[in-house]
């Protein structure tokens, strides 16, 4: 059992940057896989990124690879999302989940989630 806060989502202008957090609570968290996921109005939600327990297996979506980088503290009970060279098609609203079994990148297999942070690219 873990609850996500997240934070660090704004307006940025195209080509910028931004660094989301999402800080978790609870006794397990360093054994949950987690993911990144977005939606845009109008749009399913879509896979992100996501990062195995230990930290050594990352996965991205086409779409934002290169540009995005997931990392995690476990130390700090903490998922990062840094978000480089962001495009005006990176707006939505984005989510970090949690999975106590091994990470995946479909959104309705991840137990706990966070309650969204918006991220807006002008262009």
């Amino acid at each position: 059992q873990v609850q996500l806060v997240e934070s660090g989502g704004g307006l940025v202008q195209a080509g910028g940057s931004l660094r989301l957090s999402c800080a978790a609570s609870g006794r397990t968290f360093s054994t949950y896989a987690m993911g990144w996921f977005r939606q845009a109005p109008g749009k399913e939600r879509e896979f992100v990124a996501a990062i195995s327990w230990s930290g050594r297996n990352t996965y991205y979506a086409d779409s934002v690879k290169g540009r995005f980088t997931i990392s995690r503290d476990n130390a700090k009970n903490t998922v990062y999302l840094q978000m480089n060279s962001l495009k005006p098609e990176d707006t939505a609203v984005y989510y970090c989940a949690a999975r106590a079994h091994i990470v995946t990148t479909s959104w309705d297999e991840y137990d706990y989630w966070g309650q969204g942070t918006q991220v807006t690219v002008s262009s």
